[in-house]
C-alpha cells in the first residue's frame, strides 16, 4: 500500500483548516495516510483528524530558532526513515523546512517532496527581516524540493526567478466550495435580527484573526473618522475571529468612541449566514497568501474594499469585482461612504466577485493537486 504524510506546525488551525480534502483524496485511492504536526487544541484530546490512519504530534515551534525544533527534526526524521513514505506533503515554513531536511536520505530512496508555499514572507514591499531570515532557506532547500506549489502569482513568478526547485506549479488555494455560499437559502431579515441588527443598518464584516497583520485598528480608526457624520447612526462593524489582539482592539474601540457600533463575535460557525447578511467585507490585511475568508465573501455576492497586495490582486478586479483602498483610515472611510451610498454599485460589485469566485473553486484545485499527486488521470 502507497503511504502518504502530511506536515504542517499545527493540526487545529492548518491541518483542519486547509487539508482534509486531500487527506480524503489519497484515502479513496487506497492510500495509508499520517499527518505530522504539533496538536495546538486546548484540550488535546479534541484532536482528531478525519481521513488520517496515523498522526504524529510533532512539537514544532513557528519560529526557526526555537529549541523545540531540534528535537522537532530528530522525531520526524525518524518517523520518515523507517516510514517510507511515497510523497510527503508539507506547508507552513518551519514544519516545511524541517520536514524537507530530515527527507532528504529519503528522497534517495524515492519519497517525493511537494511543499505548498502558503504566501512566502520574503514579498513584494516586505521588510529586509523577512528576506534575511526566510529567503535563504527557501533558495537552501529548493533543490530537495520535488514540486513548490505556490498559491498566488506574485509568488509564482518570484519562485520561477529565484527557487530552483525541480518542479514549480501555481494552483490558485486550496479551493474553497463556492456552489455553498452562492446558493445558501437564508431568511436575512430574520438572521440580522438575531443579532441584534435591522434590515436598515449597514453592516460591515471581517472574518479573520486578531492578529497585527490582519490589521482590524484601521478598520476601528476609519469607522471613528465617521462619526460626525449622518451615515454613522447605521453604520455597525462584526469582527469574527479570535486572537491576541482582541482586548487592544476592544480598548481602541472604546477610546475611540466606537464601542457601540463594534462588535466581537468570536468564533463563528455561521459564516456563510454572516456573509450573507451583511453589506459590505472589509479585509485591510498587510499580507496575505491567498485569503481563503476573501474568497468566501466573494462566493457569497459580498462586495469587497480591501488592501492592494499579493493574493489579493489575484482575487479582485478593481471597480469591477470589488475596491482596491490604501492602508489608510482616510481612504477607507471615504470608499465606506461611497458604497453605503449606493447599493446598485454594491450589488454590481457582488455579482461581478460571486463570477470571479469561480476560478477558485475546490473542484478546480483538486483536479489541479490530484494531477500533481497521481499524475494525469492517475492513482
Amino acid at each position: 500500500m502507497k503511504k502518504v504524510l502530511f506536515v504542517a506546525t499545527v493540526v487545529k488551525t492548518h491541518i483542519m483548516q486547509f487539508h482534509l480534502p486531500y487527506l480524503k483524496m489519497f484515502q479513496d485511492a487506497g492510500w495509508e495516510t499520517a499527518v505530522a504536526s504539533r496538536n495546538d487544541y486546548e484540550d488535546p484530546a479534541d484532536c482528531r483528524i478525519p481521513y488520517c490512519d496515523h498522526f504524529y504530534d510533532i512539537p514544532f515551534e513557528r519560529l526557526p530558532w526555537k529549541p523545540k525544533n531540534v528535537t522537532a527534526y530528530r522525531m520526524l526524521k525518524k518517523i520518515i526513515d523507517s516510514e517510507r513514505y511515497d510523497i510527503i506533503h508539507c506547508h507552513t515554513p518551519v514544519g516545511a523546512l524541517i520536514a524537507r531536511l530530515a527527507a532528504r536520505d529519503a528522497r534517495k530512496h524515492g519519497t517525493r517532496v511537494i511543499y505548498t508555499a502558503h504566501g512566502f514572507h520574503f514579498f513584494t514591499g516586505a521588510p529586509l527581516k523577512n528576506w534575511l531570515l526566510f529567503y535563504p532557506p527557501e533558495r537552501l532547500l529548493a533543490p530537495v524540493t520535488d514540486v513548490l506549489i505556490t498559491i498566488n502569482r506574485e509568488d509564482y513568478a518570484r519562485a520561477k526567478k529565484r527557487l530552483p526547485a525541480k518542479r514549480i506549479e501555481y494552483v490558485p488555494g486550496v479551493g474553497i466550495p463556492t456552489e455553498k455560499f452562492r446558493n445558501l437559502s437564508l431568511d436575512v431579515a430574520a438572521k440580522r435580527q438575531s443579532l441584534g441588527f435591522s434590515e436598515e443598518d449597514f453592516l460591515m464584516l471581517t472574518v479573520a484573526e486578531m492578529t497585527a497583520n490582519k490589521n482590524h485598528i484601521t478598520v476601528l480608526r476609519a469607522l471613528a473618522a465617521l462619526k460626525d457624520k449622518p451615515e454613522f447612526a447605521r453604520i455597525h462593524y462584526l469582527i469574527v475571529g479570535r486572537g491576541e489582539m482582541r482586548p487592544s482592539l476592544e480598548a481602541s474601540a472604546k477610546e475611540l468612541g466606537i464601542s457601540d457600533h463594534v462588535h466581537f463575535l468570536g468564533y463563528r460557525s455561521d459564516a456563510p449566514e454572516l456573509y450573507r447578511s451583511c453589506d459590505l467585507f472589509a479585509f485591510m490585511s498587510f499580507r496575505e497568501g491567498l485569503s481563503v475568508a476573501l474568497m468566501e465573501a466573494m462566493s457569497s455576492g459580498m462586495p469587497i474594499v480591501c488592501t492592494r497586495i499579493r493574493g489579493n490582486t489575484d482575487l479582485i478586479e478593481d471597480g469591477v469585482s470589488g475596491l482596491f483602498c490604501e492602508n489608510t483610515p482616510e481612504a477607507l472611510s471615504q470608499a465606506i461612504l461611497r458604497l453605503y451610498a449606493d447599493p446598485a454599485f454594491r450589488k454590481r460589485l457582488g455579482q461581478a466577485a460571486q463570477i470571479r469566485a469561480e476560478l477558485f473553486d475546490e473542484k478546480t484545485v483538486h483536479a489541479q493537486m490530484r494531477k500533481i499527486y497521481f499524475g494525469e488521470g492517475g492513482r
